[in-house]
């Protein structure tokens, strides 16, 4: 009989401390939280002000990234959980700060995202369904704003808005692919003004970058403010406030904005907080939940979306720069199931040990180690050890680490919790000691938003050229005419190649990368530079995770991985 237990079944045989105990570790009171049960809360946001006013610590940020994700996949959030009980157990004060999931793929392809095994954030199934209800408070937010545009244009359209540049679509926190390209405003005059638009999943929303953004409620209203929601028949930007809703949109905000409070097993402070996409937005979780933790603890464990070459460089060009904090260290997760697919193996035959194919995938990790070291950091390769692994294999990994001169330390926090990385949280330790980085970007805000694009697609992805298609021609256009020219550039493209080609694994070089539009986020503070096809609402996969989860008669919820 097999003895293997989901996430839920681990999860449940663990009681979780009370929340108070946990926030007492950071130096928060009772009076400082606004509870959620036992064992979730809010920071109250006057506590968070004041934290931030005096810090009582200047905690070392460690950023967990990846190499080129494949559906082998390479764990991690598993590793960020398990990282910060490995500080934990090693008697370190220590937090994370890590996104909440969305409905989406939790109830599609992905399942739960809160790490696995014994290195997860708990309470598990509170945290993948409804938490505190901020993801439903961006929705609810993004769709007065949905409502209010086709309101203005029920009722005289003040703006001049051009129904066929309209950029703002709705959202709902599920996958529908039925909903992706639909027609509002038919059955009549009164039932408002017939036009083409579509749902995108709320993590897809400008709200939700900007909520991950805002360092307060004053600047959360100015970005709010600034949304632009599409364009009049002059080529003007309308914006939010133009439709004269900022502040309601900002009242549904209030508690959104304030950071959740949870813990690992174990006991270590973790902060789950915002979750904009990877591609599109930023792809990490607050600015404000990764100050407290810097303001709070010695060790910070965040994590940045997909592989560095997405995830890793926004947060350097875009989150550490309006953050005003930089990484002491860069942890890039390899597995030896992502190394045999770059070397060409197929999935199904990804159990068979095959070390030559670990090596002949080895310019994937070795461009991302590269890319690293592009932002001043020599990173730690953390390599995630799954029961198909054979030693063979994982000695293949270690000796591409000790070609690139970085240390590689094989890991088990899924079977083990943070004892399973003690390692790697000691080296960590000694390389962050002392660290007084100079902060480096790659590209500053006067640079042409041309020139800051090429400098991505070159550096970071390998690219030969850059094709700026028409369409994106005449975005820039409108992007230098209404004086947005000097914002970060945040590359949509695909996370499964180092190119705009999800085919191409490996380290593919020297190919064109095409520049198919470019869309003004003015609110987030970003322009997303769209290559391939954007996905902005997944569809569910044949066989969905919501048809395995289940409601017991006591309560208990099943079937949620």
């Amino acid at each position: 009989m097999s003895t293997f237990k989901s996430d839920a079944e681990i999860a449940r045989e663990v009681t979780p401390q009370p929340i108070s105990e946990i926030a007492s570790q950071l130096g928060f009171t009772e009076t400082d939280l606004i509870p959620f049960g036992r064992s979730i809360a809010k920071i109250e946001m006057s506590a968070v002000q004041a934290r931030l006013k005096k810090p009582i610590k200047t905690g070392k940020l460690i950023l967990v990234s990846a190499i080129t994700p494949t559906p082998a996949g390479e764990g991690k959030t598993t590793i960020s959980v398990g990282l910060t009980q490995a500080f934990h157990d090693l008697n370190y004060s220590v937090a994370a700060a890590l996104r909440e999931p969305s409905l989406g793929p939790c109830l599609g392809v992905k399942g739960g995202a809160t790490g696995g095994g014994f290195a997860q954030v708990l309470p598990m199934e509170a945290i993948n369904l409804h938490f505190t209800g901020d993801i439903h408070a961006v929705t609810t937010a993004h769709n007065l704003i949905s409502a209010s545009i086709d309101h203005h244009l029920f009722f005289g359209n003040e703006q001049k808005l051009d129904p066929n540049q309209i950029t703002w679509n709705r959202v709902m926190d599920m996958n529908d692919r039925s909903l992706r390209d639909i027609v509002v405003g038919l059955g009549g005059s009164k039932n408002g003004i017939p036009r083409q638009t579509g749902f995108d999943i709320t993590a897809a929303s400008e709200i939700m970058a900007i909520l991950c953004l805002a360092s307060d409620y004053k600047d959360l209203k100015l970005r709010i403010s600034k949304i632009v929601i599409g364009y009049s028949q002059d080529g003007k930007p309308v914006t939010v406030a133009d439709l004269k809703v900022t502040g309601t949109v900002a009242a549904l905000l209030r508690d959104a904005l304030q950071p959740n409070l949870v813990q690992a097993i174990g006991g270590a402070p973790v902060f789950i907080h915002g979750g904009p996409f990877a591609n599109i937005a930023q792809g990490a979780n607050s600015l404000l939940a990764t100050r407290l933790a810097l303001a709070s603890a010695d060790y910070v464990v965040t994590e940045a979306g997909f592989g560095f070459d997405l995830g890793g460089e926004k947060f350097f060009d875009i989150v550490s720069r309006y953050g005003g904090f930089y990484p002491a260290s860069v942890v890039l997760v390899a597995t030896v199931r992502a190394l045999k697919m770059h070397g060409g193996v197929l999935k199904e035959n990804l159990g068979t040990p095959n070390a030559e194919a670990v090596l002949r995938g080895r310019e994937n990790l070795e461009k991302h180690i590269e890319n690293v070291r592009h932002f001043g950091i020599e990173p730690v390769v953390a390599i995630n050890r799954f029961h198909t692994d054979s030693e063979e294999e994982i000695s293949a990994i270690v000796s591409i680490c000790k070609s690139q001169d970085v240390a590689g330390i094989p890991v088990n926090f899924w079977a083990e919790g943070g004892k399973g990385g003690l390692d790697l949280a000691r080296i960590l330790v000694s390389k962050t000691a002392g660290n007084h980085r100079k902060e480096i970007r790659l590209y500053e805000s006067e640079v042409k938003v041309e020139e800051k694009i090429e400098r991505i697609a070159r550096m970071i992805y390998g690219a030969g050229q850059v094709d700026f298609q028409p369409k994106a021609k005449t975005a820039l256009k409108s992007i230098y005419k209404n004086g947005f020219g000097s914002l970060p550039v945040c590359l949509s493209k695909t996370q499964n190649s180092l190119s705009d080609n999800p085919k191409l694994l490996g380290r593919p070089r020297d190919f064109t990368l095409s520049i198919r539009d470019i869309l003004v986020s003015a609110g987030a503070g970003f322009l997303v530079v769209l290559t391939g096809e954007l996905m902005r609402m997944p569809g569910l996969p044949a066989k969905p995770a919501s048809q395995l989860i289940d409601l017991e008669d006591d309560g208990t919820i099943t079937g949620l991985f």
